[in-house]
């Protein structure tokens, strides 16, 4: 941590932008780029440097919703023709795919907006709302004001540790851990879910 720490305020404010923002784009596509951590610390770093706090917030908040957008974009280009062809009826039988889309049209906003906190699901939840043809504001909304309250939270906690950086950080090891383990029992449900439309897709084309 301290070597991560090391290279961002090594960083001049303009690179230090552009570092934090490709991370917080990047983690909508590669899921694994800790791109939370990195922004916590230029909060951190924010205040004791020549970056600001404010210019920290909007670039990782824009630059998150900019690819979430584009990811949905992704989905909703390319997911009903991958979907329709013979391997993605591997993945979802037409009738699966059909109640994926009723489920986003009629309940779509909310669960966007509570899968952007969720670790692995963030980036997953806006790629099927292309997938089910949702209109671009009813992801936008949802997208943006998660991320907003995520990634300000997160700017905040690093603006105002101090020195306490490694107890900020603890917290915010501990409440992701919490936060997977809510994702996990979300992707269970959601498996069972396929699991169970699957088979009943199966029998009645028996």
């Amino acid at each position: 941590m301290d070597a991560t720490l090391d290279f961002l305020a090594s960083l001049p404010a303009g690179l230090t932008y552009l570092v934090l923002g490709a991370g917080a784009a990047l983690e909508n596509i590669v899921p694994p780029v800790p791109a939370d951590t990195f922004i916590l610390l230029g909060g951190f770093l924010a205040v004791r440097g020549p970056a600001d706090v404010v210019v920290v917030f909007l670039v990782t908040w824009l630059a998150n919703t900019a690819g979430a957008l584009l990811v949905y974009g992704a989905g909703h280009r390319f997911g009903p023709p991958f979907f329709e062809a013979r391997f993605g009826r591997l993945l979802l039988q037409p009738e699966q795919l059909a109640r994926l889309r009723r489920f986003y049209r009629t309940r779509g906003t909310p669960a966007i907006f509570f899968a952007r906190f969720l670790p692995g699901l963030r980036a997953v939840v806006p790629a099927f709302a292309g997938v089910a043809r949702l209109s671009l504001p009813s992801v936008a909304v949802p997208v943006a004001a998660a991320s907003a309250i995520w990634y300000g939270g997160l700017v905040w906690l690093g603006s105002i540790a101090g020195e306490n950086v490694d107890t900020i950080l603890e917290w915010y090891a501990t409440a992701n851990r919490l936060l997977l383990v809510v994702a996990t029992a979300v992707v269970a449900v959601i498996l069972l879910a396929w699991h169970r439309t699957r088979r009943r897709a199966s029998d009645s084309g028996k």
